[in-house]
């Protein structure tokens, strides 16, 4: 990949944490390196091999250590909140599956490796309520910042620091078929789930194919949106190797077809092979034809330029107008994807236009 010299010693320690490798590196341009790691969100996984380094200060030593410290404090913190929260389900026989963070982190060498900052439970939507419910009790004191309504993704409440997300659905997607597509998938990925354990806690978690399929879903929704960053593709890389053997690559790739996110996929698997070593045996679906705007993808996702530019201007009071604004800045957002995924691209126009003409003169939903 023709990346910077920074990069490419970024990229490297990250590859030689994930696999626990331990040839030597020279680290250059060590106060870039720090940066990259607080941008990309892999502080923890990279400082201990950085510690082993001579080319830090001693204050850039202790506050990597700090960092690591505090993830552990955290964790520590975060996984006593995630005990009261399953007991409560399953006091109240509700059955939950437990999403991202605690789950992907025990794919690491070692969990501290890989920090995470709330609890995200998948309940379901006939189970969305109760769980809320559930929820409130245990932790009365609570602050609760979203609504309980049936179009949102997700319930949120603070309970003493920790943002506890009781997801009604995985993933939101824009056009009424994709998401009928997407739930007939999740709906079987979240069903057919397997027992984690995680710091003596026996956890339900996706099956692998559907779990493959979110994760890779998840970081490509925040590209889209708020920001992504290195560690998102570091919990992919170590999901596909954990489980290479268990995920069924045909059912896989029909999903991926079904949501038109297949050439999307192709340009992960790229920068995870090329970027982040992932062995060739593990890819499940790949195209060299990609390697260009993988190449471009992870440029653009080191130098931090993955972030949604803020909307131009306010949305008119007007209602047509207001669609008509909604849907322009959605077509600007299939714009900003299209160097990276023209089919995808192509997709996210056509559904908007679709969505769009059936929305502008419908009645206005009150939480637009």
């Amino acid at each position: 990949m023709n990346l910077s010299e920074i990069h490419t010693t970024y990229l490297t320690l990250v590859r030689q944490a994930l696999w626990q490798e331990e040839q030597p590196i020279e680290v250059m341009h060590p106060d870039e390196v720090l940066r990259l790691c607080a941008l990309q969100g892999t502080g923890p996984l990279v400082f201990p091999r950085l510690l082993k380094s001579e080319a830090f200060t001693d204050i850039q030593r202790v506050q990597m250590k700090q960092i690591c410290g505090q993830t552990m404090l955290s964790q520590a913190k975060l996984s006593a909140t995630l005990t009261r929260v399953w007991t409560a389900f399953e006091k109240a026989k509700i059955r939950a599956v437990l999403m991202k963070g605690a789950g992907l982190a025990a794919l690491y060498p070692q969990a501290q490796m890989r920090p995470w900052g709330d609890i995200d439970v998948y309940v379901g939507p006939q189970q969305y309520h109760p769980a809320c419910a559930v929820m409130r009790e245990t932790f009365p004191g609570a602050l609760k910042f979203d609504e309980e309504l049936d179009h949102y993704k997700h319930y949120n409440l603070i309970a003493d620091g920790i943002s506890i997300e009781v997801h009604r659905v995985t993933i939101g997607l824009q056009h009424p078929m994709d998401e009928r597509r997407y739930a007939q998938i999740e709906s079987k990925g979240m069903t057919d789930t397997e027992v984690l354990e995680i710091n003596g806690l026996q956890v339900r978690v996706p099956e692998p194919t559907f779990n493959a399929l979110f994760v890779f879903m998840h970081a490509w929704e925040h590209m889209m949106t708020s920001g992504a960053n290195m560690r998102q593709l570091c919990d992919l890389a170590l999901l596909l190797h954990h489980y290479a053997d268990r995920i069924d690559v045909p059912r896989l790739k029909s999903y991926l077809e079904s949501l038109h996110l297949l050439e999307v996929w192709q340009v992960f698997i790229q920068i995870l092979v090329n970027g982040l070593g992932l062995s060739p045996s593990c890819v499940l679906v790949s195209s060299e034809e990609c390697g260009a705007r993988a190449e471009r993808l992870l440029k653009d996702l080191l130098d931090g330029k993955l972030v949604q530019p803020k909307p131009s201007g306010k949305a008119p009071k007007n209602k047509i107008a207001r669609k008509l604004h909604t849907m322009r800045e959605r077509l600007k957002e299939a714009d900003r994807m299209r160097p990276y995924s023209p089919a995808y691209a192509r997709h996210l126009k056509w559904t908007t236009f679709l969505h769009g003409a059936s929305r502008l003169f419908a009645k206005d939903r009150h939480w637009e």
